[in-house]
């Protein structure tokens, strides 16, 4: 049995801009969903799934999109500026130096 997946509205809207990107992405290539589905091995369902940012789609298939528009890179800028993380790791270097 699927489950679904609950979101907070703000990690929503994240999602949905995400799929708003690839549909735009795939549409400034002048490429048809049936072709980007094709190229990335998953059903053209999928691909719309993918493109209204349906938190339910794997991961993979999100990826698999990205590589058929040739975007695969842009997933590697993840975490890439960690500022949050820099910050707590900061915090525990400074906390170190004091004992």
């Amino acid at each position: 049995m699927k489950k679904d997946v609950v979101l907070y509205p703000r990690e929503r809207k994240m999602m949905m801009d995400v799929g708003k990107q690839i549909k735009l992405a795939r549409k400034r290539r002048k490429l048809s969903s049936a072709l980007v589905a094709e190229k990335a091995k998953i059903s053209r369902q999928t691909l719309w799934k993918v493109e209204k940012g349906d938190p339910s789609v794997s991961i993979g298939a999100y990826l698999s999109v990205l590589f058929a528009l040739r975007l695969e890179k842009d997933i590697l800028y993840i975490g890439k500026d960690d500022e949050y993380g820099r910050m707590l790791q900061d915090e525990e270097l400074l906390y170190r130096d004091k004992r």
